[in-house]
């Protein structure tokens, strides 16, 4: 049970870039760049629900189960199928322009988001 828990950001690295790389309209990249997203995360073994909720009460919540395919949405309402992985203590899996990994590190989550060379991470404590 290693990442179950309300956890809040904390920290961004390369943010603009990222956003930028996405094609994320500039007013856009401007207001979520402070934002404080409260990430929720239950866990019962392999099964996940995984809800994000943003400070506009923007909310998105994928459950999965590792290893098998599910039914994932981004922020942004695109629907698509993916496979969620477990290894190493790092959970992956592949959005539709980027690889995306979580991970519990001295107690805060730790979520890398890779799209070529362009890396976005961002940091978030225990609440």
């Amino acid at each position: 049970m290693a990442f179950a828990g309300r956890y809040e950001t904390e920290t961004q690295e390369g943010y603009d870039a990222f956003c930028k790389l996405l094609g994320i309209p500039a007013d856009v990249i401007e207001k979520g760049r402070d934002y404080k997203i409260i990430t929720e995360v239950t866990q019962d073994g392999k099964d996940f629900s995984w809800t994000q909720v943003y400070p506009t009460d923007a909310k998105v919540t994928n459950k999965f189960t590792v290893g098998q395919e599910c039914d994932m949405e981004t922020i942004g309402g695109k629907k698509f199928k993916a496979t969620v992985f477990l290894e190493g203590g790092k959970l992956s899996v592949s959005f539709p322009n980027y690889q995306h990994t979580s991970e519990i590190l001295a107690g805060k989550l730790i979520e890398t988001s890779t799209a070529g060379s362009v890396v976005l991470k961002r940091t978030s404590k225990k609440i």
